[in-house]
């Protein structure tokens, strides 16, 4: 027969047992969650830097046009100074 320290003992090491595999448990949840967090504010800030790319094509695809209708006012006003100054 076992003695009452002994006993104690073995109660103890299985109530030791039990909360280690709770908070493992509890652990791995918090885990779980904190990844599928992590996954959606990757995903959100790829959404954002893909927005922000395009946008920075479409501004520099004005630009473009911007530089072209200038450059093409300007070869007609140098046109009219060249006829004016006749």
């Amino acid at each position: 027969m076992k003695s009452f320290g002994q006993l104690t003992n073995e109660q103890i090491q299985r109530e030791d047992d039990l909360l280690s595999r709770l908070m493992s448990q509890a652990g791995m949840e918090d885990i779980a969650c904190f990844e599928a967090d992590l996954a959606e504010q990757q995903k959100q800030v790829l959404f954002e830097i893909t927005t922000k790319i395009e946008d920075t094509e479409n501004a520099l695809k004005q630009a473009e046009h911007l530089i072209q209708r200038l450059k093409k006012h300007l070869e007609q006003l140098k046109g009219l100074q060249r006829v004016l100054s006749k």
